[in-house]
C-alpha cells in the first residue's frame, strides 16, 4: 500500500519525510486555502522538496468539464508529469475524466462516497479513486467496508484503477485497509505520527538504555563502550 501525506504545510511534510517511508503528497482546495498563499507557489514548493519521482495529487475546482480539463493541463504543465489531477466524481467530472484519458493526463477521482461512483470513474480511466472513509462513516455507513468493496469491484472486473483511501480519523481504519491490500492511502500528518505513538514501546526502549548505561556508563552506546 502506498502511503501519502494529506497536507500542504511544507514543514509538516518535511517532518514526515524525515522519519517515515512515504510515497508522495495529496492536497485539496480546503487544505490549500488554510495556508493563505498562492496555490502554485505552495505546490511548486512541495514538488521541489518531494522530487519528480513522488506522486503529487492536485484538485481541479471548475464546475464544468471543459474548465476541469483546462485546469488539468496547467496543473501538469506547472508541476510535472507525476502529478495526478483530482476530478470530482459527478456528471461533469466523468465527462472531464473521459477527455483527460484522451489527452493522456493521469487523474484521481475524488469525492467518492459510493462503489458505483468509483466503478464509473475506473471505467473512465482513473488511476485512483478516493473514497472518504470518515465522511462515509459520518453518513451512517462503514467507510472502511466501502473502500474494501471498491477494491473488490476493481479486481473482479479486471480494472487497473486503485483505491486511494482518504479522510481518516484514526490508525485503526488505516490498519484494516493495509491488511486488506488497498492500493494507497492518504493520511494527515498527525495520524501518521499516531501510527507509532505507544507508551509501552517508549518505556521498553528507555529500560534497555538504562540497563546498558548501568553496565557501561552514562551516555555510552555500542559505538563508544
Amino acid at each position: 500500500m502506498k502511503l501519502l501525506i494529506d497536507d500542504a504545510h511544507i514543514d509538516l511534510i518535511k517532518r514526515i519525510y524525515e522519519f517515515y517511508p512515504v510515497d508522495g503528497v495529496t492536497t485539496n482546495p480546503t487544505i490549500l486555502a488554510k495556508g493563505g498563499r498562492n496555490p502554485y507557489e505552495v505546490l511548486k514548493e512541495i514538488r521541489t522538496f518531494i522530487g519528480e519521482g513522488a506522486q503529487l495529487h492536485v484538485q481541479a475546482v471548475s464546475r464544468e468539464a471543459a474548465g476541469m480539463v483546462k485546469e488539468a493541463k496547467r496543473i501538469v504543465a506547472e508541476l510535472g508529469e507525476n502529478t495526478f489531477v483530482k476530478i470530482p466524481s459527478l456528471p461533469e467530472g466523468f465527462k472531464a475524466m473521459k477527455m483527460l484519458r484522451e489527452e493522456g493526463i493521469r487523474f484521481t477521482a475524488t469525492a467518492v462516497y459510493t462503489p458505483m461512483q468509483a466503478f464509473l470513474a475506473a471505467k473512465c480511466g482513473a488511476s485512483y479513486t478516493a473514497p472518504y472513509i470518515n465522511r462515509i462513516d459520518n453518513l451512517g455507513y462503514n467507510g472502511v467496508q466501502v473502500a474494501k468493496n471498491i477494491h473488490d469491484i476493481f479486481r473482479n472486473n479486471r480494472l487497473e484503477t486503485q483505491v486511494l483511501a482518504a479522510s481518516f480519523k484514526n490508525s485503526q481504519q488505516l490498519l484494516e485497509l493495509c491488511e486488506y491490500g488497498i492500493g494507497a492511502a492518504t493520511v494527515a500528518p498527525e495520524v501518521i505520527e499516531g501510527l507509532v505513538k505507544n507508551q509501552a514501546v517508549t518505556a521498553a526502549v528507555d529500560e534497555f538504555i538504562k540497563d546498558f548505561e548501568g553496565l557501561t556508563g552514562t551516555g555510552k552506546d555500542m559505538s563508544s563502550c
